[in-house]
């Protein structure tokens, strides 16, 4: 697949939602099928579309992209509210004016090949997401004890559409390994007691091992696969589960008043972190193939078919704060609310509930052979 994309920067369409009342930009008001106008207080209604979000053909996708032309990749955008021409950052395509601050959408078409076909609207507002952000920060174990006058201080939250993929694939894996059954054995040992060697008898667990080999299939569904190389994958998996099921198609006016980011992790990337995400389940559906006591796999080929997917966007509020001189990330789920990130340990902490922890195990092995 080509995925060298030309630098020259372009001149974007863009799109602004004035608000009919006093001319302002309108913003969407998260939870709600609103736009709202932040000065007048005006809400103009997002009209719900009504097409269905239809997964699309994988291969056939790929095949069609290699045969076209490099997109560009910078986006120049012109500002109708102050006629200020600037450029949104390479893989930006929603956000704001620096000059006047309005929100403004920009069209992907010509810097990216698949554009979003679906998204999930915020239903978390800045100031819950906030509030959720400062319980985790009071929640969090062994952490600095001014942490949270710190991060309360310096964290801004910014909401923003991530990209992903979703895919869906029918495999079927044929295996070679071996199953392993447990049996018990009569054994015996000498030992010593009362200053005597002795003979004694016991039962011995072994395991006996014998060659296995099978198919088994299995349907995935909607495997989520981060498309952005902004934030760190580790901590975006955190946040799942997302309501997939409440996909929306994709409409414009939902990012007014947001930042979105365009895929960098291209579809055919995206399927190979895809393959990895549904390794475990497959290796689960081998070791019960099996069958047994113990399970041992020695290779296994997959193949993969009917391969479908979605491009769709994400919320999620996102920021990150100082503190002693190291910069701190987190993100908030933009519809359940739930945190993760980065955070700082304190060693002051861990090790005093070490020294508790010891001073417990010592007490215990104390009182244990005082009264034995």
């Amino acid at each position: 697949m080509n995925s060298e994309f030309n630098l020259a920067v372009s001149r974007s369409e863009s799109r602004r939602f004035p608000c009919m009342q006093c001319g302002a930009s309108l913003e969407y008001a998260p939870g709600v099928a609103v736009l709202r106008c932040t000065y007048c207080g005006h809400e103009n209604s997002i009209a719900i579309a009504d097409q269905p979000i239809v997964e699309q053909d994988f291969r056939q996708t790929l095949h069609q992209l290699a045969s076209k032309v490099a997109t560009q990749e910078s986006i120049s955008i012109h500002c109708d509210s102050c006629g200020a021409s600037y450029s949104f950052d390479a893989a930006v395509h929603a956000g704001e004016c620096p000059f006047c601050g309005s929100p403004v959408v920009a069209k992907t078409k010509q810097h990216r090949e698949l554009q979003p076909q679906a998204l999930l609207p915020f239903q978390v507002t800045r100031d819950q997401a906030r509030s959720a952000f400062h319980q985790w920060l009071g929640n969090l174990w062994f952490a600095p004890s001014k942490l949270k006058d710190y991060a309360r201080n310096d964290a801004h939250l910014a909401g923003m559409y991530v990209p992903y993929w979703t895919y869906d694939a029918d495999t079927a894996t044929t295996y070679r390994g071996e199953r392993g059954d447990n049996y018990q054995v009569r054994e015996t040992y000498r030992a010593v007691e009362n200053g005597q060697e002795v003979e004694r008898t016991r039962t011995v667990t072994k395991i006996r091992w014998s060659p296995a080999a099978g198919r088994v299939t299995r349907f995935f569904d909607d495997v989520l696969v981060l498309a952005s190389r902004s934030l760190p994958r580790e901590v975006t998996e955190r946040l799942e589960p997302w309501d997939l099921a409440n996909l929306t198609p994709y409409q414009e006016d939902y990012l007014s008043g947001f930042r979105s980011e365009m895929y960098q992790v291209n579809l055919e990337q995206g399927f190979e972190r895809a393959q990895e995400i549904m390794v475990p389940a497959i290796r689960r559906d081998i070791e019960r193939d099996i069958g047994g006591d113990h399970q041992r796999i020695h290779g296994m080929d997959t193949h993969y078919g009917e391969i479908s997917f979605k491009h769709i966007l994400l919320p999620v509020w996102l920021s990150a704060f100082r503190f002693r001189d190291r910069i701190y990330r987190f993100v908030v789920n933009g519809r359940t609310g739930e945190v993760q990130g980065e955070r700082p340990y304190s060693p002051w902490k861990i090790a005093f509930a070490v020294l508790l922890t010891a001073l417990a195990i010592g007490g215990g092995v104390a009182l244990w052979q005082y009264y034995h």
